[in-house]
């Protein structure tokens, strides 16, 4: 069984950073890429970023190019979403996930029970 626990969320104000890591059990780490997305009530889940199993060509969504930052440690079995320059419409549930890589939420088996991050103007 594949089990994955976020830590990290929190409230910040807008311009602010935090750092999500998820935290993966078992050997099946390193057989898997790596997502992070999120959810708002009543909106679809969203990709937000992924990280193949080497680390390296990681993609994001548009509206969090170049503020935030996917990254992975195979020896810890944990990938982290570092996130700046927050703004109040990155208020979400965030969830990471374990499966294909792509960015659709269907290629993600295994999922995380989600941490809320809450940034105010």
């Amino acid at each position: 069984q594949v089990q994955l626990v976020e830590s990290g969320g929190g409230s910040v104000q807008a311009g602010g950073s935090l750092r999500l890591s998820c935290a993966v059990s078992g050997r099946t780490f390193r057989s898997y890429a790596m997502g992070w997305f999120r959810q708002v009530p009543g909106k679809e889940r969203e990709f937000v970023a992924t990280i193949p199993l080497s680390g390296d060509r990681q993609v994001y969504a548009e509206s969090v190019k170049g503020r935030f930052t996917i990254s992975r440690d195979n020896a810890k079995n944990t990938v982290y979403l570092q996130m700046d320059s927050l703004k109040p419409e990155d208020t979400a549930v965030y969830y990471c996930a374990a499966g294909s890589g792509s960015s659709s939420r269907y290629g993600y088996p295994y999922w995380g029970q989600g941490t809320q991050v809450t940034v105010s103007s």
